[in-house]
């Protein structure tokens, strides 16, 4: 399977069996388009008529880009076969890594060469690599279009005890396998409302990481509002990255992100955020909005942000009810489509400027990237990341806390619900229809098993609005990471 398309003046063409990026002249775009479906005879005759006027395409250069072609081709470069597809299918072992490393052909193009090894897709053990502990069902703003209710998740205000957190750090211990570096997201509601244990809990993870030859990283999610000194200071000491929630431009981020009290926050928290984010040196964050059908000219919040001095900065689209006013809606995408290409090109702009910023869904690295194991099953979810509530219950991620049809267990007894995790396990690119097709298969790894169960009722379906954007963004990011290279 091939994808082209055209982005800002580049031709560009992605084989998505091997991974090769390959960046070509019109002629050769319009070659490939027919080169499967067409006899070479036949090809020549229509690139003479279609370039008539342009001098350098003779019968001999039209001959010469087919024979290019031909010769990608039987390297494995262009219109290469799917190798994984046999290898996630039930009692399948191992399968190569997609070809890995970038570099340039005699033609100009990015190609992908090589192998780098093989990896398991079906795990006989789990192995359990994350938990993101919900230290607080209890929130202090009151944001429209929130997910968990108000941080409530359909319940009653709920706090994590350090009682309750150091079972689930043995638990993450004890269930890591022959895994070292483990990874805990502090999570709400709005985590600082439980600020104290947070700390006992990284505390106490600390003194298990000699003893057991394990690493911790941690996450601290804020929307801010509870920031002071002592928060700056322990997050920039203790977590590897801290997500600041921000929606951008104050009369935006004010409509939906308000206090109990009604009151925008914005005022609030940027001072806030500013003073941790300059503090933190060159340690991770993100600054993370949400846009909606409100701000569909999101690209100029985000540049907002970045004009503030953040640098590294993600906006997801709001996924909710298609019912709810604020909810994204089909009219909507060609103006979404058009400000993921404002932003790619004003990025680079900026970037060749020496004033760059990181968006975190331009994020690419065609260099490496994530193995192909990660391309295939994507986040673990359920399967070597769940998500633990304020009174010790697992769930498969944060977006299915509260729906008890996907209570896993707790963190005393571990996953007693085997069939939750054996149904996520099978969560892959090849057990969703849409995405064999898809091009994108191996950027999104099926996308979000949450989005696509709220959306379509199934894990193994799809949410197809955000396979739209998510297809948009990689386009996007490619062609930013050509034009930077």
């Amino acid at each position: 399977m091939i994808h082209q398309y055209k982005l800002n003046g580049k031709n560009i063409v992605l084989d998505i069996g091997s991974g090769a990026i390959h960046i070509v002249d019109s002629l050769s775009f319009d070659i490939i388009e027919l080169y499967e479906t067409m006899p070479s005879e036949k090809i020549k005759k229509k690139m003479l008529e279609k370039y008539a006027l342009d001098p350098d395409v003779t019968e001999q250069e039209i001959s010469n880009v087919v024979n290019d072609i031909e010769t990608l081709k039987k390297e494995g470069k262009l219109f290469s076969d799917d190798d994984y597809h046999d290898a996630v299918t039930v009692g399948a072992g191992l399968a190569p890594l997609a070809k890995g490393g970038m570099s340039r052909s005699d033609r100009g193009d990015f190609t992908c060469p090589g192998t780098c090894g093989q990896v398991p897709l079906q795990k006989n053990t789990p192995v359990i690599k994350a938990l993101c502990l919900h230290v607080a069902h209890a929130c202090n703003l009151t944001c429209d279009y929130c997910f968990a209710k108000a941080g409530k998740y359909l319940g009653e205000d709920a706090f994590m005890s350090f009682e309750v957190g150091k079972q689930a750090l043995d638990f993450l211990v004890k269930n890591s396998g022959n895994r070292r570096n483990l990874e805990v997201d502090f999570f709400g509601g709005e985590p600082l409302m439980n600020w104290d244990v947070v700390k006992e809990l990284v505390a106490y993870a600390r003194s298990l990481e000699e003893p057991n030859n394990k690493n911790f990283r941690f996450t601290l999610t804020t929307n801010g509002i509870l920031i002071d000194d002592d928060v700056t200071l322990f997050a920039n000491k203790e977590m590897n990255n801290v997500v600041l929630s921000l929606d951008g431009r104050m009369e935006v981020h004010n409509h939906f992100r308000k206090t109990i009290n009604g009151q925008g926050s914005y005022e609030i928290i940027l001072p806030k955020f500013q003073k941790l984010v300059k503090a933190r040196g060159d340690k991770s964050y993100y600054i993370r909005g949400t846009f909606t059908h409100n701000n569909v000219d999101f690209t100029k919040d985000i540049l907002h942000m970045a004009d503030l001095g953040f640098k590294e900065l993600s906006m997801e689209p709001v996924v909710c009810s298609p019912n709810d006013p604020y909810a994204l809606t089909k009219e909507d995408l060609p103006k979404l489509f058009k400000q993921y290409e404002l932003l790619a090109k004003e990025m680079a702009k900026r970037d060749k400027a020496g004033n760059g910023f990181t968006f975190y869904h331009f994020m690419i690295d065609l260099e490496h990237g994530p193995c192909i194991y990660k391309r295939i099953t994507g986040c673990g979810s359920g399967t070597e990341y769940l998500a633990v509530t304020p009174t010790g219950e697992l769930y498969p991620c944060h977006q299915f806390v509260g729906d008890k049809k996907y209570l896993m267990g707790d963190v005393w007894k571990g996953v007693t619900n085997t069939h939750i995790r054996d149904e996520f396990s099978k969560c892959n690119v090849y057990s969703r229809e849409k995405c064999k097709k898809c091009w994108a298969r191996f950027y999104c790894s099926g996308g979000c098993a949450a989005n696509s169960y709220h959306a379509a009722g199934n894990i193994n379906d799809t949410y197809d609005y955000g396979c739209e954007l998510f297809r948009k963004r990689i386009e996007c990011a490619i062609w930013l990471k050509i034009e930077l290279t």
